[in-house]
């Protein structure tokens, strides 16, 4: 259930003059897209489907005037150079990214194509823009996350586990790890605040975040802090997992984590993110500089709180929590 929406940064993308996207041109343009997770997944068929009608409504339709490539790297970080590569021979116009290492993937492969990225934590501290107003060059997108929503997921997971004493944040080994570790200070102010010891557990791999969860679950008030990155998406299962087994109450940054058997998660509603990338493709096809178009923050948040996972750790989820809850899974 939607009830309320969080605005933030610096607000939704300025509309297109209608006259000005009334004559799209003969040409039908390329528009490579790199995603994660697979065809198959219908999160993420959700969000390109979300994309693709934003496209429809600003006047661009996948097999008459745009065509789009749609590649999938299924969380393999691995598989991305190449796919990146492939879009850049297609000669595509733009290509739009979903996270930071197919965005850097991307930019190693070209620096002229237009680049729109999706959901990168901190495309500054990542190093894939030099300034967040006039990022410059071919890149400009959405970020997906503040630096401050370090510190919102420990006063969260504190409110709904109110026995807190030390919360672990889980950081991957990629490039994902430095826009990650861009949210530590925030946390580790809220930790000050809350009286809750901040520890950082580095993983590479399944049995080391099992290993730290393990760690984390074997006296009472520990507490988990999953953040964002690609590499801890491919590990989701595992993480829900071990919390559950070590009866460790976890705040994750994306919602599929609750949906899949997570506590609770607050982070950026997706789906809009994907909408409003479409409005700057639609810029960019109209002659825009992507160097010109300013990096935008999130502009909605959302909240899931999975009620079944908390009656299985023993919490009683608070009723500050419920009424701003997007989403209750029962």
């Amino acid at each position: 259930m939607r009830r309320r929406d969080f605005i933030a940064g610096v607000g939704g993308a300025a509309a297109w003059p209608l006259a000005a996207r009334a004559q799209q041109g003969d040409r039908v343009r390329r528009i490579g897209v790199l995603m994660p997770g697979n065809e198959n997944d219908p999160e993420w068929k959700t969000f390109v489907s979300a994309f693709t009608q934003a496209l429809a409504g600003l006047g661009w339709t996948d097999g008459r005037n745009v065509r789009i490539d749609l590649r999938w790297h299924r969380d393999d970080i691995n598989r991305i150079g190449a796919l990146a590569q492939e879009l850049v021979d297609l000669k595509s116009d733009i290509i739009v990214t979903n996270a930071t290492p197919a965005t850097a993937a991307v930019q190693r492969e070209t620096r002229t194509i237009p680049i729109v990225f999706t959901n990168v934590a901190d495309p500054v501290v990542s190093g894939v823009v030099p300034r967040l107003d006039r990022p410059g060059g071919n890149v400009t997108g959405f970020a997906s996350y503040e630096a401050s929503l370090g510190g919102k997921w420990l006063e969260l997971l504190s409110e709904i586990a109110p026995g807190l004493k030390r919360a672990a944040a889980i950081t991957t080994f990629n490039s994902d790890t430095s826009a990650v570790l861009a949210f530590m200070p925030s946390l580790q102010t809220a930790a000050r605040s809350l009286k809750v010891e901040p520890i950082i557990a580095p993983v590479h791999s399944d049995a080391e975040i099992e290993a730290s969860i393990d760690a984390l679950g074997r006296e009472p008030g520990g507490g988990l802090v999953v953040m964002s990155g690609v590499t801890l998406a491919a590990h989701a299962a595992p993480i829900i997992t071990a919390a559950a087994r070590n009866n460790v109450p976890a705040v994750y940054s994306a919602s599929y984590f609750a949906r899949d058997g997570g506590l609770l998660s607050y982070g950026p509603d997706r789906v809009d993110t994907f909408r409003r990338a479409a409005t700057y493709v639609d810029r960019i096809l109209h002659g825009a500089k992507p160097g010109d178009l300013p990096v935008q923050l999130p502009a909605k948040y959302e909240m899931v709180v999975n009620l079944k996972t908390a009656k299985a750790l023993g919490l009683t989820v608070p009723q500050s929590i419920l009424l701003r809850a997007d989403e209750v899974i029962e």
